[in-house]
């Protein structure tokens, strides 16, 4: 049999939908496309991708390919296909719902080994979509999941919904039996979904079935560095046994914004123009993640008393639709026009582009939900955060940076955790101050940015550490097949 052309292989990618999922994939598939030159089909539900047609870049040749998927069909409002237009509480419904996918894909993957006469190099799968190892043992593909998460977070996150250790305790402090590395665990770092599983809820049942599924596969990907994520990797490569484990970190700095919202861009921009260096704190918890209106309130207080410059996203409350427009009742009363009139504070609404605010040198500080793309956004451009995790990983995410790391201070756990304004503001202080605390924690975060930046460095001299992993991985693909 001739042997084929490494370009004429292809690289089928499916990611969950939600957007701190879907863009990571997407920045992979560019990477892989670019570097590599393989034929790549991006797979997802028929509303995601046409939202990602205008996404990819005119010399792009990426194949979207839509799954059929009716939302109502599952429980699900209408038009329902991505976490970031759903409550919280209908996230697992969407997980399950994910399920009916597995007959298309399947068929996907047959139809496309038909038509090539061979099967695809590949498939890279998310952590939830860890079924599509059936089809891929089936016709001995070579399957990968990427998780979008780091290794640590996600780590403590597969550890906690297997070993449900805090229903075998009345204590507020528990360790995890498989990962005694990461110290205790406190009641009040898990969120809503987990504090109230029992092993016989939605989300434990969907947990207990499908994550194990994970070690089925041939290797794993994870959206991190060696350096920044030792002890999740540890973790990570003994769960594995002896399986490789790759930490790629997607170059999602070399690329543009995938999407903008020019006048919003525009706006913030400007504003932060017309700020000193190292002056402006942003707060943004993320697509997906709000906090209550009680909470609202405190963080309002306690960004106007730190006297320090910020731009803050403000989403509806938990206690609002998620699509709600924006009502001034949630701040304190005249609280935009005293802040415009001061000239301190920029309220955005829902959304602000945060990968150039992050980047401006007028930025000194990130109050964030740690989600993990967040988290990298941030370092990558040496900037230390305040954490305030709500939901998934992203209390474990806070837990590394503040303990292991030391580049972010912890303000709030959850939606219902009482926060006081006087807490934050002197969080505020001690960060973007010149204590010794600030200081160190800003020159850390210095230090990862030089990290990331060396581990996808790729010269005539050195390759970097997350150059090297994309490569590893694309040998043990080829390997495979031949």
């Amino acid at each position: 049999m001739a042997q084929r052309r490494e370009e004429e292989e292809t690289v089928v990618m499916f990611p969950f939908m939600g957007q701190g999922h879907i863009m990571p994939f997407l920045t992979l598939a560019l990477q892989i496309e670019q570097r590599f030159g393989y034929k790549i089909i991006f797979v997802n539900t028929p509303l995601n991708i046409k939202k990602l047609h205008s996404s990819l870049p005119s010399n792009s040749s990426i194949s979207l390919i839509e799954l059929p998927f009716c939302s109502t069909d599952h429980g699900l409002p209408p038009n329902s296909e991505n976490t970031d237009t759903l409550p919280y509480p209908l996230i697992c419904n969407l997980l399950e719902a994910t399920l009916s996918l597995k007959p298309y894909f399947d068929k996907l993957i047959l139809d496309l080994t038909k038509k090539q006469s061979h099967p695809p190099l590949c498939i890279i799968t998310d952590m939830f979509h860890c079924w599509t190892v059936d089809i891929a043992n089936d016709l001995n593909i070579f399957h990968a999941l990427f998780n979008t998460g780091g290794a640590y977070g996600m780590g403590v996150y597969y550890s906690m919904w297997i070993n449900l250790p805090h229903t075998k305790t009345d204590s507020d402090e528990f360790t995890l039996p498989d990962f005694p590395e990461v110290g205790s665990i406190h009641r009040s770092q898990l969120p809503n979904n987990l504090r109230s599983a029992d092993g016989n809820d939605s989300w434990s049942k969907f947990m207990h079935k499908y994550l194990p599924l994970w070690f089925k596969s041939d290797g794993i990907l994870l959206n991190t560095i060696e350096e920044l994520d030792q002890t999740g990797l540890k973790y990570f490569r003994k769960q594995f046994s002896g399986r490789p484990v790759w930490p790629i970190l997607p170059a999602f700095m070399h690329q543009k914004k995938f999407h903008s919202i020019r006048s919003k861009t525009q706006k913030c921009i400007e504003w932060l123009d017309n700020r000193a260096a190292n002056s402006v704190l942003f707060v943004s918890f993320g697509s997906q993640n709000t906090i209550s209106s009680s909470q609202m309130m405190e963080l309002a207080i306690g960004l106007e008393a730190s006297d320090k410059n910020f731009i803050w996203v403000v989403r509806p409350p938990v206690e609002f639709n998620i699509s709600e427009d924006f009502r001034s009742e949630w701040l304190p009363k005249g609280y935009e026009d005293r802040i415009k009139k001061q000239n301190k504070g920029l309220i955005v609404h829902k959304w602000a582009p945060q990968l150039d605010i992050l980047s401006h040198k007028s930025t000194c500080a990130f109050l964030s939900h740690c989600g993990w793309n967040s988290v990298l956004e941030s370092l990558s451009h040496g900037v230390p955060l305040l954490g305030w995790p709500l939901s998934g990983e992203q209390h474990y995410n806070s837990k590394l940076l503040e303990e292991e790391v030391g580049v972010c201070i912890e303000v709030g756990r959850g939606t219902i955790c009482e926060v006081k304004h006087e807490n934050i503001q002197k969080a505020i202080e001690l960060v973007m101050g010149e204590s010794e605390k600030g200081v160190e924690m800003r020159r850390k975060a210095c230090d990862i940015k030089k990290m990331i930046k060396n581990a996808i460095r790729e010269d005539e001299e050195v390759k970097g550490g997350a150059i090297k992993a994309i490569e590893g991985f694309f040998n043990a693909a080829l390997s495979m097949r031949k």
